[in-house]
């Protein structure tokens, strides 16, 4: 096993690109996995609580739906958009069902990337305008056109960004950029989206983006004032909100299908991919009637609306239906966010529990009243949650948050068997 192990790493290093970044000072090699659990080449268990970063949302080779793609698969394996297939058209009807406010017309890729670079384009294309205001600490893709929205210098590597695009504070209390404490703040954070429009665009806005809770960023979840604030400036000047739900959507955030709906904003545009086909390549960007058709020209997408990742997604939903899924997030992510808490008390390293649902996050400090960020540490305490045999993710700026995202399958017992690992890591991170 162990020299099948290391013939693995030698043709990751020869035969992949160096930029792709892998977890822990000993990679794991994973071989399968099944509802909560991945098992590596030598068969140990690993509880997963990051979910192939927020994508598993149904748990690992979930049966219903890989019944379903198989069956689909040795009916209808591909086309391309320029042919009509049921299981697009179905997923499409699903989403208008499940989508909030006016948003019915659906167009799938492959990614969120793909689907933001979507959302960008019809925003333009409607409004006649280019100019984009997105968020600090965002994170929305590998492309050129996602990476310039992206607010991380980490992940903008690979040249200059392209123009058009200015980014506003994000409302990160814990580190709030205008040194303010909520809730006596006024919302500075968000009353500045106005500022950034009047001194770093023209005025003539043609879209803001955001994540209800940024992901990447460290799941930074903004207070209930923030996008009603924000909405209302982005439309008093013209520009359309694109609600970035790759990483918030199809319950993740508990009792909701998308997170923004928990701000009482209804988007005129939501992206969606990661959970949408419970790891099935998919994408989709739906929109209003009247911003969908503004698009004009020749669109193609080769493999966005595979019949086989199409039917994926539209099994996915219907379980999260069936199971009550929704209303389980909830429930056990008040859990989850309960046992953060007392395991804050105990354990000083950790200055900030947040989140929604199954999307929690710990950020770590080496000193709660100057918040130094703790990321040298959080890089130690990975290798342990595995050593320990849990999985969980990381992010942040400054690479000192844990993300914390298991399947929306997973139980009170589930959680307790998570919080147990992670508290012995903790300690174990403490005696080093």
């Amino acid at each position: 096993m162990g020299q099948a192990r290391q013939e693995v790493l030698e043709k990751q290093a020869r035969f992949l690109f160096p930029s792709i970044t892998t977890y822990y000072s000993e990679p794991l090699i994973l071989e399968r996995g099944k509802g909560l659990y991945l098992y590596d080449t030598e068969g140990r268990a690993y509880l997963d609580f990051f979910g192939g970063i927020l994508t598993v949302i149904a748990g690992h080779c979930n049966d219903r739906i890989t019944e379903k793609m198989v069956e689909q698969a040795r009916t209808l394996q591909h086309t391309s958009t320029l042919f009509v297939t049921a299981p697009q058209v179905e997923l499409a009807e699903k989403l208008a069902e499940i989508s909030p406010g006016r948003l019915q017309k659906s167009f799938f890729t492959n990614s969120g990337t793909e689907a933001n670079e979507t959302a960008i384009q019809i925003a333009r294309a409607y409004t006649g305008r280019h100019e984009v205001v997105a968020l600090r600490h965002a994170y929305s893709g590998r492309s050129a056109l996602a990476r310039s929205i992206t607010g991380q210098h980490a992940w903008r590597a690979g040249g200059p960004g392209l123009s058009g695009i200015a980014h506003a504070p994000n409302a990160y209390c814990y580190r709030c950029p205008f040194e303010k404490t909520y809730p006596g703040c006024e919302m500075i954070c968000a009353r500045d989206v106005e500022e950034i429009i009047r001194t770093a665009t023209s005025g003539q806005l043609a879209a803001f983006i955001a994540e209800p809770i940024q992901g990447v960023g460290g799941f930074i979840t903004p207070p209930r004032e923030y996008f009603p604030i924000v909405a209302e400036i982005i439309r008093r000047y013209g520009g359309i909100f694109i609600s970035d739900e790759v990483q918030t959507g199809f319950g993740r955030t508990g009792g909701k299908w998308f997170g923004i709906e928990h701000w009482g904003v209804q988007p005129d545009v939501i992206t969606a991919a990661k959970g949408l086909g419970n790891g099935a390549p998919i994408g989709a960007t739906i929109a209003t009637p009247e911003i969908a058709d503004s698009l004009k020209g020749l669109t193609i997408s080769t493999f966005g609306g595979n019949p086989v990742a199409t039917c994926a997604a539209k099994a996915t939903i219907d379980l999260i239906d069936s199971e009550s899924l929704l209303e389980n997030a909830k429930v056990v992510g008040q859990y989850l966010r309960e046992c953060l808490e007392k395991l804050q008390d105990k354990h000083p390293i950790i200055g900030d529990v947040r989140g929604m649902g199954l999307m929690q996050a710990v950020e770590l400090v080496q000193d709660r009243r100057t918040r130094q960020p703790a990321a040298e540490e959080l890089r130690r305490l990975m290798d342990l949650t595995k050593d320990n045999g849990l999985i969980l993710g990381k992010g942040g700026l400054y690479g000192n948050v844990i993300r914390i995202s298991p399947a929306l399958t997973c139980c009170k017992g589930d959680v307790d068997d998570a919080i147990r690992l992670l508290d012995r890591s903790l300690s174990q991170l403490q005696q080093a």
